[in-house]
Protein backbone atom coordinates (compact mmCIF):
# COMPACT_ATOMS: atom_id res chain seq x y z
CA UNK A 1 0.00 0.00 0.00
CA UNK A 2 1.46 3.36 -1.03
CA UNK A 3 0.28 6.58 0.56
CA UNK A 4 -0.53 9.52 -1.65
CA UNK A 5 2.37 12.01 -1.69
CA UNK A 6 0.35 14.90 -0.27
CA UNK A 7 -1.18 13.08 2.68
CA UNK A 8 -0.38 15.28 5.66
CA UNK A 9 0.47 14.59 9.27
CA UNK A 10 -2.39 15.24 11.67
CA UNK A 11 -0.51 18.27 13.00
CA UNK A 12 -0.07 19.73 9.52
CA UNK A 13 -3.71 19.03 8.74
CA UNK A 14 -5.06 21.02 11.70
CA UNK A 15 -2.57 23.82 11.03
CA UNK A 16 -4.91 24.74 8.19
CA UNK A 17 -7.68 25.66 10.68
CA UNK A 18 -7.27 29.35 11.48
CA UNK A 19 -8.18 31.08 14.72
CA UNK A 20 -11.76 32.33 14.48
CA UNK A 21 -12.78 29.78 11.84
CA UNK A 22 -16.34 28.53 11.53
CA UNK A 23 -15.66 24.82 12.06
CA UNK A 24 -18.24 22.15 11.23
CA UNK A 25 -18.01 18.83 13.10
CA UNK A 26 -20.28 15.79 12.74
CA UNK A 27 -22.32 13.80 15.21
CA UNK A 28 -20.54 11.08 17.18
CA UNK A 29 -21.82 8.24 15.03
CA UNK A 30 -20.79 9.87 11.75
CA UNK A 31 -17.01 9.94 12.23
CA UNK A 32 -15.51 12.30 14.81
CA UNK A 33 -11.91 13.39 14.19
CA UNK A 34 -10.72 13.09 17.77
CA UNK A 35 -6.99 12.71 17.03
CA UNK A 36 -7.22 15.93 15.03
CA UNK A 37 -9.17 17.58 17.83
CA UNK A 38 -6.44 16.80 20.35
CA UNK A 39 -3.83 18.14 17.92
CA UNK A 40 -5.90 21.29 17.45
CA UNK A 41 -5.99 21.88 21.20
CA UNK A 42 -2.24 21.28 21.46
CA UNK A 43 -1.74 23.86 18.74
CA UNK A 44 -3.62 26.42 20.85
CA UNK A 45 -6.34 27.38 18.38
CA UNK A 46 -8.57 30.23 19.60
CA UNK A 47 -11.97 31.81 18.96
CA UNK A 48 -13.46 28.94 16.98
CA UNK A 49 -17.09 29.26 15.98
CA UNK A 50 -18.29 25.68 16.25
CA UNK A 51 -21.11 24.20 14.18
CA UNK A 52 -22.30 20.76 15.26
CA UNK A 53 -23.99 18.74 12.51
CA UNK A 54 -26.34 18.56 14.17
CA UNK A 55 -25.23 17.49 17.68
CA UNK A 56 -21.96 16.74 19.45
CA UNK A 57 -20.49 15.21 22.58
CA UNK A 58 -16.95 14.88 23.89
CA UNK A 59 -15.45 16.63 20.85
CA UNK A 60 -17.30 19.91 21.44
CA UNK A 61 -16.92 19.59 25.21
CA UNK A 62 -13.14 19.17 24.90
CA UNK A 63 -12.72 22.14 22.57
CA UNK A 64 -14.87 24.36 24.78
CA UNK A 65 -13.19 23.28 28.00
CA UNK A 66 -9.76 23.91 26.48
CA UNK A 67 -10.74 27.50 25.70
CA UNK A 68 -10.74 27.08 21.93
CA UNK A 69 -14.37 28.14 21.27
CA UNK A 70 -16.19 31.46 21.60
CA UNK A 71 -19.46 30.53 19.85
CA UNK A 72 -21.38 27.36 19.11
CA UNK A 73 -24.40 26.70 16.92
CA UNK A 74 -25.92 23.39 17.93
CA UNK A 75 -29.01 21.31 18.49
CA UNK A 76 -27.45 19.65 21.55
CA UNK A 77 -24.16 18.85 23.25
CA UNK A 78 -24.31 15.84 25.54
CA UNK A 79 -22.23 12.87 26.65
CA UNK A 80 -25.37 10.75 26.15
CA UNK A 81 -25.52 7.87 28.64
CA UNK A 82 -22.40 9.19 30.37
CA UNK A 83 -24.20 12.34 31.46
CA UNK A 84 -24.31 16.03 30.49
CA UNK A 85 -21.38 17.75 28.81
CA UNK A 86 -19.86 19.56 31.82
CA UNK A 87 -17.51 22.02 30.12
CA UNK A 88 -20.19 23.03 27.60
CA UNK A 89 -22.77 23.49 30.34
CA UNK A 90 -20.51 25.62 32.52
CA UNK A 91 -19.33 27.76 29.58
CA UNK A 92 -22.89 28.52 28.50
CA UNK A 93 -24.04 29.29 32.05
CA UNK A 94 -21.07 31.59 32.68
CA UNK A 95 -21.38 33.32 29.32
CA UNK A 96 -17.88 32.23 28.26
CA UNK A 97 -19.38 30.82 25.07
CA UNK A 98 -22.19 32.29 23.00
CA UNK A 99 -24.78 29.69 22.04
CA UNK A 100 -26.81 29.94 18.84
CA UNK A 101 -29.69 27.59 19.45
CA UNK A 102 -30.80 25.52 16.49
CA UNK A 103 -32.67 22.38 15.56
CA UNK A 104 -31.41 19.40 13.61
CA UNK A 105 -33.50 20.20 10.50
CA UNK A 106 -32.45 23.86 10.67
CA UNK A 107 -28.74 23.03 10.65
CA UNK A 108 -29.15 20.56 7.81
CA UNK A 109 -31.22 23.08 5.85
CA UNK A 110 -28.62 25.83 6.26
CA UNK A 111 -25.88 23.53 5.01
CA UNK A 112 -28.03 22.37 2.10
CA UNK A 113 -28.56 25.97 1.06
CA UNK A 114 -24.79 26.55 0.98
CA UNK A 115 -24.33 23.24 -0.84
CA UNK A 116 -26.71 24.45 -3.55
CA UNK A 117 -25.19 27.94 -3.70
CA UNK A 118 -28.39 29.70 -2.65
CA UNK A 119 -28.77 32.31 0.14
CA UNK A 120 -31.43 30.57 2.21
CA UNK A 121 -33.56 27.48 2.61
CA UNK A 122 -37.27 27.49 3.55
CA UNK A 123 -38.44 25.33 6.44
CA UNK A 124 -41.90 25.07 7.95
CA UNK A 125 -41.62 22.70 10.93
CA UNK A 126 -40.18 25.16 13.47
CA UNK A 127 -43.08 27.61 13.19
CA UNK A 128 -44.75 27.92 16.59
CA UNK A 129 -41.63 26.99 18.54
CA UNK A 130 -39.94 29.25 21.10
CA UNK A 131 -36.62 29.00 19.29
CA UNK A 132 -37.68 31.60 16.72
CA UNK A 133 -37.58 34.28 19.42
CA UNK A 134 -33.87 33.62 19.88
CA UNK A 135 -32.91 33.61 16.19
CA UNK A 136 -33.53 37.03 14.62
CA UNK A 137 -31.62 35.86 11.55
CA UNK A 138 -34.42 33.37 10.80
CA UNK A 139 -37.15 35.23 8.90
CA UNK A 140 -40.85 34.34 8.70
CA UNK A 141 -42.51 35.38 5.45
CA UNK A 142 -45.75 34.65 3.70
CA UNK A 143 -45.45 31.91 1.10
CA UNK A 144 -44.80 33.87 -2.13
CA UNK A 145 -46.12 30.97 -4.21
CA UNK A 146 -49.48 30.73 -2.47
CA UNK A 147 -52.40 30.55 -4.88
CA UNK A 148 -54.53 33.58 -5.74
CA UNK A 149 -57.24 32.39 -3.38
CA UNK A 150 -54.88 32.48 -0.39
CA UNK A 151 -54.93 36.01 1.01
CA UNK A 152 -51.80 37.58 2.42
CA UNK A 153 -51.80 39.51 5.62
CA UNK A 154 -50.06 40.27 8.87
CA UNK A 155 -49.31 37.86 10.39
CA UNK A 156 -48.67 35.79 7.26
CA UNK A 157 -51.58 33.55 6.33
CA UNK A 158 -49.30 30.85 4.91
CA UNK A 159 -46.06 31.36 6.86
CA UNK A 160 -42.72 29.79 6.12
CA UNK A 161 -39.32 30.34 7.74
CA UNK A 162 -36.25 31.30 5.72
CA UNK A 163 -32.98 30.03 7.15
CA UNK A 164 -29.72 31.63 5.96
CA UNK A 165 -27.17 29.43 4.26
CA UNK A 166 -24.42 28.07 6.50
CA UNK A 167 -21.04 27.92 4.74
CA UNK A 168 -18.41 26.72 7.23
CA UNK A 169 -14.80 27.74 6.74
CA UNK A 170 -13.76 24.17 7.48
CA UNK A 171 -15.44 20.78 7.80
CA UNK A 172 -13.45 18.31 9.90
CA UNK A 173 -14.24 14.61 10.19
CA UNK A 174 -12.79 11.09 10.38
CA UNK A 175 -13.51 8.47 7.72
CA UNK A 176 -12.68 4.78 7.27
CA UNK A 177 -10.54 5.09 4.14
CA UNK A 178 -8.89 7.51 1.78
CA UNK A 179 -7.47 6.51 -1.59
CA UNK A 180 -4.34 7.34 -3.56
CA UNK A 181 -6.26 9.88 -5.66
CA UNK A 182 -7.43 11.92 -2.64
CA UNK A 183 -11.01 10.65 -2.55
CA UNK A 184 -12.49 9.73 0.83
CA UNK A 185 -14.90 6.87 1.41
CA UNK A 186 -17.80 7.99 3.63
CA UNK A 187 -20.21 5.16 2.83
CA UNK A 188 -23.67 5.73 4.25
CA UNK A 189 -22.67 8.83 6.27
CA UNK A 190 -24.22 11.26 3.82
CA UNK A 191 -24.13 14.14 6.32
CA UNK A 192 -20.39 14.22 5.73
CA UNK A 193 -20.95 14.78 2.03
CA UNK A 194 -23.29 17.68 2.72
CA UNK A 195 -20.75 19.20 5.13
CA UNK A 196 -18.01 18.94 2.52
CA UNK A 197 -20.13 20.41 -0.26
CA UNK A 198 -21.14 23.36 1.94
CA UNK A 199 -17.70 24.16 3.38
CA UNK A 200 -14.87 26.21 1.96
CA UNK A 201 -12.37 23.56 3.01
CA UNK A 202 -12.74 19.92 4.07
CA UNK A 203 -10.07 18.27 6.22
CA UNK A 204 -10.27 14.53 6.82
CA UNK A 205 -8.42 11.96 8.88
CA UNK A 206 -8.71 8.35 7.75
CA UNK A 207 -8.14 4.92 9.29
CA UNK A 208 -6.33 3.51 6.29
CA UNK A 209 -5.16 4.36 2.80
CA UNK A 210 -6.40 2.44 -0.24
CA UNK A 211 -3.80 2.00 -2.97
CA UNK A 212 -6.04 2.84 -5.90
CA UNK A 213 -8.98 5.04 -6.92
CA UNK A 214 -12.41 4.37 -5.41
CA UNK A 215 -14.09 5.55 -8.59
CA UNK A 216 -12.55 2.69 -10.55
CA UNK A 217 -14.69 0.26 -8.52
CA UNK A 218 -18.48 0.75 -8.75
CA UNK A 219 -18.89 -0.92 -5.34
CA UNK A 220 -16.76 1.78 -3.73
CA UNK A 221 -17.43 4.76 -5.96
CA UNK A 222 -21.01 5.28 -4.79
CA UNK A 223 -19.84 5.82 -1.21
CA UNK A 224 -16.88 8.04 -2.06
CA UNK A 225 -16.55 11.77 -1.51
CA UNK A 226 -14.70 13.15 -4.52
CA UNK A 227 -11.29 14.73 -4.04
CA UNK A 228 -12.84 17.85 -5.62
CA UNK A 229 -14.37 18.49 -2.19
CA UNK A 230 -11.44 17.31 -0.05
CA UNK A 231 -8.76 19.87 0.76
CA UNK A 232 -6.35 17.62 2.67
CA UNK A 233 -6.18 14.18 4.28
CA UNK A 234 -4.12 12.71 7.12
CA UNK A 235 -3.62 9.04 7.93
CA UNK A 236 -4.68 8.57 11.57
CA UNK A 237 -5.43 4.97 12.66
CA UNK A 238 -7.96 4.91 15.53
CA UNK A 239 -8.45 8.60 14.78
CA UNK A 240 -11.98 8.65 16.25
CA UNK A 241 -10.94 7.24 19.67
CA UNK A 242 -12.43 7.30 22.27
CA UNK A 243 -15.49 7.49 20.04
CA UNK A 244 -16.18 4.61 17.70
CA UNK A 245 -16.21 4.38 13.94
CA UNK A 246 -19.04 2.47 12.27
CA UNK A 247 -18.09 -1.06 11.19
CA UNK A 248 -14.53 -0.62 12.56
CA UNK A 249 -14.60 -0.25 16.35
CA UNK A 250 -16.96 0.83 19.08
CA UNK A 251 -16.94 3.57 21.69
CA UNK A 252 -14.45 3.17 24.53
CA UNK A 253 -17.05 3.20 27.31
CA UNK A 254 -14.50 3.07 30.13
CA UNK A 255 -12.66 6.10 28.78
CA UNK A 256 -15.86 8.07 28.21
CA UNK A 257 -16.88 7.42 31.81
CA UNK A 258 -13.42 8.56 32.90
CA UNK A 259 -13.77 11.74 30.85
CA UNK A 260 -17.23 12.49 32.24
CA UNK A 261 -15.89 12.11 35.79
CA UNK A 262 -12.84 14.32 35.19
CA UNK A 263 -14.70 17.01 33.27
CA UNK A 264 -17.09 17.74 36.14
CA UNK A 265 -14.54 20.10 37.67
CA UNK A 266 -11.97 22.49 36.21
CA UNK A 267 -9.16 20.77 38.07
CA UNK A 268 -10.27 17.35 36.88
CA UNK A 269 -10.55 18.58 33.32
CA UNK A 270 -7.05 20.09 33.54
CA UNK A 271 -5.71 16.72 34.67
CA UNK A 272 -7.49 15.04 31.76
CA UNK A 273 -5.90 17.47 29.29
CA UNK A 274 -2.46 16.96 30.82
CA UNK A 275 -2.70 13.18 30.45
CA UNK A 276 -4.81 12.56 27.34
CA UNK A 277 -4.19 15.62 25.18
CA UNK A 278 -0.77 17.03 26.04
CA UNK A 279 0.68 13.83 27.53
CA UNK A 280 1.41 10.38 26.16
CA UNK A 281 -2.27 9.45 26.31
CA UNK A 282 -3.01 11.94 23.53
CA UNK A 283 -0.68 10.47 20.95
Amino acid sequence: MTERANYLSVEDLVARIADGALLAIPANESGVAMAATRALIRRGVKDLRLLTVPVSGIQADLLIGAGCVTEIETSAVSLSEYGPAPRFTEAVQSGAVTIREATCPAIHSGLQAAEKGIPFMPLRGIIGSDILAHRPDWKIIDNPLAGPGDPGGDPPSDPIVLLPAIAPDVALFHAPTGDAAGNVWVGRERDLTTMAHASKETLVTVEEVYDGDFHDDPRLGAGALSSLYVSAVAHAPKGAWPMGLADRYGDDADHLRLYAEHARTKDGFARYLETFVFGEGGA
